[in-house]
């Protein structure tokens, strides 16, 4: 797979990610719409940590999105296998593994 359909790919799953959890959100928030009753339920966790919850995994995948649209940018530019801290290629492997990654495994070990 080239470096421009895994990113699409990647950034396919980040949006779609991000568009269930508006959702929930969404279905939280209409849940406690007409009783806005934040106490515990007997039998779960309280609206409050299920709203958190979601919010911060949706800010995560909104992260990922941004990334994920830097990284094209990178590609675009010619600059997307290149580590930002060494100028060295970054190994395949860690592009496979993160491709939104600016960096080789070596300077995402150093303080930025």
């Amino acid at each position: 797979m080239s470096d421009a359909a895994r990113l699409d790919a990647e950034l396919e799953r980040a949006e779609a990610r991000s568009a269930d959890l508006h959702r929930e959100l969404a279905a939280i928030a209409e849940s406690t719409a007409e009783v806005p009753d934040d106490e515990h339920d007997a039998e779960g966790s309280t609206v409050a940590y299920e709203r958190a919850r979601v919010q911060a995994l949706l800010a995560q995948s909104e992260r990922a999105r941004t990334d994920l649209v830097a990284a094209r940018d990178r590609l675009a530019a010619g600059t997307y296998r290149r580590c930002e801290g060494c100028g060295r290629e970054i190994p395949a492997e860690r592009l496979a593994a993160l491709p939104a990654t600016r960096r080789c495994v070596t300077c995402a070990g150093l303080p930025a």
